[in-house]
Order: structure tokens, then sequence, then C-alpha cells
């Protein structure tokens, strides 16, 4: 299963900027997710609150924006978003369309944040 890895990855990407941002806690990962992957989003997400466990960043969720796979149409000179993975032809022409612009990705975006309480810093 490599989605805990997968997942390991990204809560150690998470620390080192909780680690310069300072007294924040990470409310969420915000992530983006292509159907060509190769990652199963439900194999992720359960990693993902495995890995966090113990860490900085146990308790943020998991942001997934899943990417549909889209190909550039050598006939229509069109990037079209494919219906189904089992057919790289363009839906409007039926053009053979091996070259695929969008769906590969597996990119973490951005880290919600929020600030902790000077007297929660304290209290720890």
């Amino acid at each position: 299963m490599h989605e805990l890895s997968i997942a390991m990855s990204l809560i150690e990407a998470a620390c080192e900027e909780v680690s310069r941002l300072g007294d924040v806690r990470v409310e969420a990962l915000h992530l983006r997710l292509g159907a060509l992957s190769g990652v199963v989003r439900e194999a992720l997400e359960f990693s993902f609150d495995l890995a966090a466990a113990g860490t900085a960043i146990e308790g943020a969720r998991l942001q997934i924006e899943e990417i549909p796979v889209a190909v550039l149409c050598p006939r229509c000179g069109e990037e079209r978003e494919l219906p189904s993975l089992q057919h790289f032809r363009c839906p409007v022409c039926d053009t053979p369309a091996p070259d695929v612009v969008r769906g590969r990705e597996l990119e973490l975006t951005a880290l919600e944040v929020s600030e902790i309480p000077e007297n929660a810093v304290q209290d720890r």
C-alpha cells in the first residue's frame, strides 16, 4: 500500500511547515489528486489518519480535490475532459487523443492553519 508512504510524506511536509510557522495548528491539508495518479483516495484517507497520530498534524483533515483526466485533441485543438478512462479519444470528434494535460496530479496545494491562542501555549 503505497498510500501510507504518500500520507507520511504529506505529514512530513506539513510538520516542516508548522515548525517554520510557529504556534499554529493545522486544520486541513489541501491536496489535488488526479484520476491517473495511481492513488486510491479511500486508502490515502485511511493511511493519513493512521500516519498523523501522535504528530503535530493529528486531528487535521485531508481535503482532496479530485482532478479528472483531460486530453488535448489533435484535431479540435481543444482541451477535452474524458468521460471514461477506458478510451483516450476526444469526446467531441472521436479522434485518438493520447496527450494528457490534466489528471496525473498528486500535489499538496495548501495548509489550512489556525493560530494557537497565547494562553494555550503557556499551558503546554
